[in-house]
């Protein structure tokens, strides 16, 4: 039996679309809703993994930082 993994997706909204990206493998996708798009990246993600299988496990680490304001022009 084959484990399943378990992935990243992290997701931005760009022109009234949701971006998903998936870190660990470099696959992206996009859908209207935030769950349209995790299932596109999903299957995105199912198809690249059939054509190149990741040879180990790799997790994401996510944290945030700060950055200095910028003034406006």
């Amino acid at each position: 039996m084959v484990k399943q993994r378990v992935l990243t997706a992290v997701l931005h909204k760009e022109e009234g679309m949701y971006i998903a990206e998936c870190p660990e493998v470099g696959t992206f996708s996009q859908g209207t809703t935030i769950e349209e798009s995790v299932n596109n990246l999903k299957e995105a993600t199912e198809l690249y993994l059939e054509e190149f299988p990741m040879e180990k496990e790799i997790r994401s680490l996510i944290t945030t930082f700060e950055v200095a304001p910028v003034a406006e022009a």
